[in-house]
């Protein structure tokens, strides 16, 4: 996915493993964190420091994640909320299929019908709104 502010190429990939489990405590997290907020936030994975900053310093760089300098550390906060980061994957996805109307037919088929309300919803507001 290419990110907004991305400083190399690294932003089109999927993110691994231990860099998603990174952007879900960016993501849960109540503010910007530190390297060492980040390890003892993710204690449960035993990660050391400087894999943490590393994996950090990547998002940075990948444009996943921004920083700021606080005294001696770098903290760090997402640059797009998890709800625009999945809305992004979506879009992605529907524009890479050859049928798009069918691919929004499958789609729509898995919602259960909360989902589905909550689409219905979200259309009709939208349509008011254009009105």
């Amino acid at each position: 996915m290419t990110r907004p502010g991305r400083k190399d190429s690294g932003g089109d990939r999927p993110l691994g493993p231990l860099e998603t489990a990174v952007m879900n405590a960016l993501w849960e997290a109540p503010g910007p964190l530190t390297v060492r907020q980040m390890v003892d936030a993710m204690a449960d994975r035993d990660l050391a420091y400087t894999t943490v900053m590393t994996v950090l310093d990547n998002l940075h760089r990948k444009g996943w994640a921004e920083r700021d300098l606080a005294r001696r550390a770098y903290r760090y906060r997402p640059t797009a909320s998890r709800e625009e980061h999945v809305g992004q994957l979506m879009a992605e996805a529907l524009s890479s299929a050859a049928d798009q109307h069918a691919a929004l037919a499958r789609f729509v088929d898995a919602m259960t019908p909360a989902e589905a309300a909550a689409l219905r919803e979200l259309l009709d507001q939208r349509g008011r709104d254009s009105s």
